[in-house]
């Protein structure tokens, strides 16, 4: 790890005390957690509890100031700064808004989730508002549904990764519970049941149409794109049979499981396929190739919970449309030959070559090949109620580099959750976690739910 600096000199930077006084307020509930606002257990009857109403509204208030320890030798710092002298830290602060609401009458539901993002940043305010998803949903009883408008299908077994899921937006494997944005799409399911062996069996399909104000991100402006889902519960595992056909993105075919061992063990597992796919490759000397080719990837899991309410969950991913040790190395190497040329000449050229194709597939959250990832949560430790720690770890397994996170989690206040979390990362030089613009990165979090 490189200029990492020491944690004992983090709290001297201008402006931490917002991020000390934040981390009081987080832990200074979990010394008391018998407090009188943690639960009311007192019993009361009220028949508006019981009778379901038609319509639903809720969301969070989310505030997350962030400091990261940079890393000014790596490559991505020079590619971000170019040259700006930003010292051996930085802060963020980040604010977000979500809004779901839900009303249903009769045969009919229509459902939208709206987010919106606040951040300030290398001293810039930013603000981005974003229909998550709005659909209206049919549902009449006969097996079968119809739903339009935007909304996450979550397909995939995968818990960080879902290499499988051809009609969603990636995670971040960082906060794989994180909001995400949905697609606009017509879909329809059907399903029936059955007394036998096979249980449940399903069937998904779905339009994905992509014009120039709708799905841009998803492919190439006004083609339609198809996609389907084949569910079965068969003998109690779950499996689906995933495809994606079209003109505005390659083909896919997808395959994942889930099934539980034991009442407290689960294994899962996704295996993707995609045809024809275009794969753009930049040398150290800037020279940008392109090529088709047929990745495959998957994905392997397991989560176990012991007797004692600890949570294991572990995945192997590989990603075959991912680049290998080498590829990157020289992507890092063409960063510091344009960094190197801008200092001598002021020519920013190269450097913002690099940044272009930093947006495509280099600029993925983990663009490499071969990945694990290792989660463990412990609730109520040592009889603490309310908080949950975890680690959370995610290695590369070509160049070795790996970040690790733990975190602390307090939930004994009725509609707050109040967290902290330090990731640190390590790698050599032209590893991924290595080539990172930061070191380690401190954060609190305070979300309160309505």
């Amino acid at each position: 790890m490189r200029n990492t600096g020491g944690i004992s000199g983090i709290i001297i930077i201008q402006g931490f005390p917002v991020l000390i006084y934040t981390l009081v307020i987080a832990f200074f509930p979990a010394l008391f957690p018998a407090s009188s606002s943690a639960q009311d257990d007192s019993y009361t009857f009220d028949l508006s509890e019981v009778e379901k109403r038609p319509y639903e509204i809720g969301g969070y208030v989310e505030l997350n100031p962030v400091i990261f320890g940079l890393d000014r030798d790596s490559a991505l710092y020079k590619l971000r700064f170019q040259g700006q002298d930003e010292g051996d830290t930085a802060e963020e602060y980040r604010g977000a808004v979500e809004i779901r609401g839900s009303y249903e009458k009769g045969i009919a539901r229509v459902y939208a989730r709206a987010h919106t993002e606040v951040s300030h940043a290398c001293h810039e305010w930013s603000e981005t508002t974003e229909l998550h998803e709005g659909y209206l949903s049919i549902k009449p009883p006969l097996g079968a549904g119809f739903d339009i408008g935007k909304r996450t299908l979550k397909w995939g077994k995968g818990y960080a990764w879902n290499p499988a899921a051809f009609v969603d937006m990636p995670k971040d494997p960082d906060d794989p519970e994180g909001s995400r944005e949905g697609f606009t799409v017509i879909s329809a399911d059907f399903i029936k049941s059955f007394n036998a062996g096979l249980k449940t069996l399903s069937f998904t399909p779905v339009i994905v149409p992509v014009t120039g104000h709708l799905n841009e991100e998803f492919g190439r402006r006004h083609h339609l794109n198809i996609a389907g889902r084949l569910y079965m519960l068969l003998y109690d595992t779950d499996i689906d049979l995933i495809m994606l056909a079209g003109t505005g993105r390659p083909d896919g075919y997808g395959l994942d499981f889930s099934r539980n061992i034991l009442t407290n063990f689960e294994i899962h597992g996704e295996l993707a396929i995609v045809r024809h796919a275009a794969k753009k490759v930049i040398a150290s000397d800037g020279n940008i190739s392109e090529s088709q080719y047929n990745p495959r990837s998957l994905l392997f899991g397991i989560r176990y919970l012991t007797s004692f309410d600890m949570t294991i969950i572990a995945e192997y991913y590989h990603n075959g449309a991912g680049y290998t040790e080498a590829e990157m190395g020289d992507y890092y190497a063409f960063i510091r030959s344009a960094y190197s040329a801008y200092l001598l000449s002021n020519d920013n050229g190269g450097l913002a070559k690099a940044m272009n194709i930093s947006r495509g597939d280099y600029g993925r959250a983990n663009p490499m090949q071969d990945y694990l990832y290792l989660r463990i949560n412990q609730k109520d430790p040592f009889d603490i109620l309310y908080v949950t720690p975890s680690l959370t770890l995610i290695l590369n397994c070509a160049d070795g580099s790996f970040s690790i996170a733990p975190e602390l989690l307090y939930e004994g206040i009725t509609n707050i959750s109040l967290s902290a979390k330090l990731t640190l990362l390590s790698g050599g030089a032209s590893s991924e976690y290595g080539e990172k613009q930061n070191d380690w990165r401190a954060e609190c979090k305070a979300r309160v739910y309505f």
